[in-house]
């Protein structure tokens, strides 16, 4: 089984730096530095072990190795098929297909996201625990974003918050929308008295959506929408409290007439790769229950 590791070549800019501070210049929290000096990871240059009080010279090969993690009690691994769209040694991007849950919970014990993640690297002989960057509902389908290491995900958390990380959707409310082009900013809170349901709410925290109208049918429109702020049902609650709820959304008064589940689907994805130093794009054509509404 193999662990988590980051190596670099020392340059002329960082000789003289102590690794400690060549280390958080690299993003490597104190919380990080902390793992990996009393939980099992260690820190090399050229081989030999040393503390972070070690001064870098030009041309040392610095290494650091991060504990071993392990999924949480009660999280097993499963042999669930996953459509991986891209994958290296620190992320994975996957196309989630509508019904499946992104972790367990009481409802749906298993055949989570989480649990297909786990078995996908006990099969690759990859110590690591499930770190779901972008969760999706159970019956919304489309791109997540998956960090194979906590270290990683800290570093795309920290460019979620900074809106570093991008998603794009495409949804099917009902009705006909008249502005092509517009933006929904209202706060959103949980429901009173419901552990799952939200609405809008002026004690509710602000939210933002953005839509566009890509075509107009009798009785529904398609829309795309990129979310400003990631709030638990953002999209559905917005276009509810606009009298345009999602259809198959039987929660927040979606008609399911014609569809079973929420008609939303996450279809591109974009963000900077902390390690390859570069952004990446992914889109996922709507799947085919949605394809058929049009």
């Amino acid at each position: 089984m193999t662990r988590f590791q980051l190596q670099w070549q020392v340059t002329e800019s960082d000789a003289n730096k102590i690794i400690k501070d060549f280390l958080k210049e690299k993003q490597i929290s104190k919380a990080a530095l902390t793992d990996i000096k009393f939980k099992g990871g260690f820190i090399t240059v050229n081989g030999s072990e040393q503390t972070v009080r070690y001064s870098l010279k030009q041309g040392d090969c610095l290494t650091i190795g991060f504990p071993e993690e392990y999924p949480s009690e009660g999280m097993e691994g499963e042999r669930i098929s996953l459509h991986i769209l891209y994958e290296d040694d620190f992320i994975l991007v996957v196309n989630k297909p509508a019904g499946m849950s992104t972790i367990p919970s009481r409802e749906h014990p298993a055949g989570s996201l989480a649990n297909a993640l786990i078995g996908h690297y006990e099969q690759k002989g990859l110590k690591a625990t499930a770190h779901i960057v972008t969760r999706l509902d159970r019956d919304t389908s489309g791109l997540v974003l998956i960090a194979k290491h906590r270290h990683v995900h800290h570093l795309l958390s920290e460019q979620q918050k900074a809106k570093g990380v991008k998603r794009i959707y495409e949804a099917f409310p009902e009705g006909v929308l008249t502005n092509r082009i517009g933006v929904i900013e209202q706060p959103i809170a949980r429901k009173k008295d419901s552990i799952i349901e939200r609405e809008v709410s002026p004690n509710g925290q602000y939210a933002c959506t953005r839509y566009e109208v890509i075509s107009c049918y009798p009785t529904f429109t398609h829309l795309k929408l990129q979310l400003q702020t990631g709030r638990t049902h953002q999209i559905r609650v917005h276009l509810s409290y606009l009298g345009h709820p999602l259809l198959g959304d039987d929660l927040y008064g979606g008609s399911v007439d014609l569809i079973n589940r929420q008609a939303l689907h996450c279809c591109e994805l974009s963000f900077y790769h902390p390690f390859l130093e570069e952004h990446l794009t992914f889109q996922q054509e709507l799947p085919e229950d949605m394809r058929q509404l049009i």
